[in-house]
């Protein structure tokens, strides 16, 4: 039995596009043979590349919740099958599917997955000197640069030290812990130093902020930071712990310039670790 899309990725049912898109890196980075050296890397990382083909996939994500694997299996009378082919990468042999089109007339595709390799290096920037192909690809040599949360988020320009010579790179908006970026002569790894404030989930930033109590039961209006700057934001009244305050659009702009995520401040209510004793009279009198 093919396994699980979900268990594949490890997400649940009903993940968001965001979090299946995470997911995927970080099992495709995991698991890419040019990284993974083990015995299952390769069947492993390609069973990774269909699973995300599909739920990154409005209509295979519909079909495939409905129907399963048989949604892309013509002998199990899903009609939704294609052409087999094979094509060798390196030292591995690939085996994927092309879809013939599905139902006649229709105006979407149910059907297959591309060569496994096509979504790393949309994610990725490349395999290395991988053939794909027969074609040997140009070895590059890679560097690494460690940047920091907010440069990666916003993007910067950096000095690098390329064979002995300093060059001025500029790293785009919303490059990701883990990310090689292509150039000319070499590719770039980059190294995101986590944040202290914030936390990152695709596109999506959290932050946590304290209120007290005081403030969660009567409301009040709160400074709270951004990637940018910092904003104002009105607390409800009995707002209760861990509530998920979300700003839309202050989050992380997409790598790939498909849109922009979102900002949640997560609002954590602080006890008092001492009370005087007319505090604590107080309390006992509002009987909370």
């Amino acid at each position: 039995m093919k396994p699980d899309f979900y268990e594949t990725l490890g997400v649940k049912k009903g993940a968001s596009k965001e979090e299946i898109k995470s997911a995927y890196r970080k099992q495709a980075m995991q698991w890419h043979p040019d990284r993974n050296k083990s015995a299952d890397a390769e069947e492993k990382f390609k069973e990774i590349n269909e699973a995300y083909e599909v739920l990154s996939n409005d209509q295979k994500k519909t079909a495939y919740d409905q129907y399963g694997h048989t949604a892309f299996d013509p002998n199990a009378g899903g009609n939704f099958g294609g052409h087999t082919y094979t094509q060798q990468n390196g030292p591995f042999d690939f085996t994927w599917q092309s879809s013939n089109g599905g139902q006649q007339g229709a105006d979407f595709d149910f059907g297959g997955f591309s060569n496994p390799f096509d979504i790393f290096e949309q994610f990725f920037g490349g395999t290395g000197g991988v053939n794909f192909g027969g074609q040997s690809r140009r070895q590059v040599p890679t560097y690494k640069i460690q940047i920091s949360f907010l440069d990666a988020a916003l993007g910067c320009e950096k000095e690098v030290n390329i064979d002995g010579s300093e060059k001025k790179i500029k790293i785009p908006a919303g490059v990701d812990d883990g990310q090689r970026i292509k150039f000319t002569n070499f590719n770039l790894y980059i190294d995101v130093l986590p944040d202290k404030v914030f936390k990152r989930d695709g596109n999506d930033v959290y932050v946590s902020q304290n209120i007290t109590i005081s403030q969660a039961i009567l409301g009040d209006v709160i400074e709270v930071p951004t990637l940018t700057d910092k904003l104002k934001i009105r607390v409800k009244s009995g707002t209760q712990p861990n509530t998920l305050v979300r700003l839309r659009g202050q989050g992380i702009k997409d790598v790939s310039g498909y849109g922009v995520g979102d900002l949640y401040i997560r609002l954590n209510i602080v006890i008092p670790y001492r009370l005087s004793a007319k505090q604590k009279q107080l309390i006992k009198e509002l009987d909370l």
